[in-house]
């Protein structure tokens, strides 16, 4: 076996009253993809800011080596000078500028001083055809996907001759075929030599690339094991220290009450005057029912909760029927006083005030309950934030810790807290385990199951079929902004739901 590329021993890294890491120990070998798991708070993304010399030598006790030699990275640049390179889900590059300039960005080609735009582009065509992407090296990045814009910035580090590729969750945000491009191309890489740490809690994509499986938890290194001798049931148990049963614990079915929403022929456009992008859409959803929806990205999954939520679109025909009242909220706060409310996808973006504590977030779409006069009753909204902060077992001292300081996990507790909170009768969740671990992900599925068997109905949207599967008793699957199919409980299987998806080219 060959000597370790890369290696950390007896990492310890302490912030003011918190121990981050404890004496982890890791190591990396060439030509190897080793996949770093744990719970969120687990201490990856500490581990990372080590690694890649943003937390620098002398704020941590232990020791980082490459190439059997101690690391002293003073800051990013000398990390990426010893080879290593972290690409997160935050991408670095600049929408408005090429691929080709994204791609040499700070290391450009020069004669006479100038910038030599066809050595540039040469290069570029040359970096994008040994990866077999298809690309005008001069086209802008905006345009891109973020599957595309994945690949740039590891052809980016590639580039500069990165020995080390740290991924951090590669594929949050891609569809399942972009994910397989992604593997695809990390197993190449893996072939010349590349070195890789991949950090995801998707563990179906864990065992499709890993060889090894380092997991993490409380700050603590628990255990590396060789991929293909474990399985997913032992890498959970690792990262949770319990055994968690069912990875999806919907509970049993049971008579659905009366329908709490109906669509019928349901049609919407982006905007007033342009062309429909829902099409004739028909569904209902019962008290007590979760009602899953599926299909590939750009189906039209969230444009359908927004829409109803009253955040997107205009409304072309059809009708909306929340219990026996017509609704077509023009706005969110039209939506929730209705008794309809939304979990958005993106939390950071539309689903919490970061920089404000948790209490703040919790209350805010329920300030109504707490208002006389204009006045807000503050002792009566924190006695009921406290409810909903322990309801939610969101792990912070006190409901006035910054939501922006939370993991994923937490965070996505308090979005899901606060609509809770304005005491809805149907709920909209449009990917609610998204970028949380699976201790978090079991949680946020026994909420789900609280809700149905208090009598609220659910609309879940989910890009995992294993998760729309496990957790809905039936299934719409989207294509291309209809309905593709409609699959009882009985009839789901993942060949059925994905040709349900595809079915586009039917409505064509």
């Amino acid at each position: 076996m060959s000597a370790p590329l890369l290696e950390v021993r007896r990492l310890t890294k302490r912030f003011p009253g918190v121990l981050a890491l404890s004496e982890v120990t890791f190591d990396l070998r060439a030509g190897e993809i080793h996949a770093l798991c744990g719970e969120n708070g687990a201490g990856k993304s500490t581990l990372i800011k080590l690694l890649s010399g943003i937390h620098p030598h002398g704020t941590y006790e232990g020791e980082i080596l490459v190439d059997g030699r101690t690391a002293r990275f003073g800051d990013i640049r000398e990390a990426g000078e010893a080879g290593i390179a972290v690409i997160t889900q935050e991408f670095a590059l600049v929408d408005e500028l090429s691929i080709a300039e994204n791609l040499f960005l700070g290391r450009e080609p020069l004669r006479a001083g100038l910038i030599d735009w066809p050595t540039m582009h040469r290069r570029a065509a040359a970096l994008l055809a040994e990866f077999g992407l298809h690309l005008d090296p001069a086209a802008p990045v905006g345009a891109l996907g973020i599957g595309q814009k994945q690949l740039l910035e590891i052809l980016r580090a590639l580039d500069k001759q990165s020995r080390v590729l740290v991924l951090d969750e590669p594929t949050a945000a891609l569809p399942e075929h972009e994910v397989r491009v992604l593997l695809d191309h990390l197993r190449a890489l893996r072939a010349r030599g590349t070195a890789c740490i991949y950090i995801s809690h998707k563990l179906d994509e864990v065992f499709a690339i890993a060889d090894r499986i380092t997991v993490l938890r409380d700050g603590r290194s628990i255990a590396t094991r060789i991929a293909r001798d474990c399985t997913v049931a032992t890498v959970i148990r690792d990262m949770v220290g319990r055994e968690l049963g069912e990875l999806f614990p919907r509970a049993a079915p049971h008579a659905a009450g009366p329908a709490q929403l109906r669509v019928e022929n349901l049609s919407v456009a982006r905007t007033a005057g342009g062309p429909a992008f829902l099409r004739d859409l028909s569904f209902e959803v019962r008290a007590g029912e979760v009602l899953g929806f599926g299909g590939l990205m750009g189906a039209g999954r969230t444009e359908l909760l927004m829409h109803l939520f009253g955040a997107w679109g205009h409304r072309l025909g059809g009708t909306v029927t929340l219990g026996d009242n017509p609704c077509a909220p023009a706005s969110p706060v039209e939506a929730i006083a209705s008794g309809l409310v939304l979990a958005s996808e993106d939390r950071r973006r539309y689903g919490l005030v970061l920089e404000e504590s948790i209490g703040f977030n919790l209350s805010l779409s329920s300030l109504r309950q707490f208002t006389r006069a204009g006045v807000i009753a503050r002792a009566r909204e924190e006695k009921r934030n406290q409810h909903y902060f322990d309801a939610m077992r969101i792990k912070a001292g006190h409901q006035r810790v910054v939501a922006g300081t939370l993991s994923g996990g937490g965070q996505q507790k308090v979005v899901l807290g606060k609509a809770l909170m304005t005491e809805p009768r149907v709920v909209l969740l449009d990917e609610p385990t998204r970028g949380i671990d699976v201790g978090a992900k079991v949680e946020v599925y026994e909420l789900i199951n609280a809700l149905t068997a208090d009598g609220r109905a659910v609309l879940l949207v989910s890009s995992e079929l294993p998760e729309l599967m496990g957790m809905s008793d039936r299934i719409v699957m989207l294509s291309a902004g209809r309905i593709g199919g409609v699959f009882p409980r009985a009839g789901f299987s993942q060949e059925k739901l994905l040709a349900a998806a595809l079915s586009a080219s039917a409505f064509s």
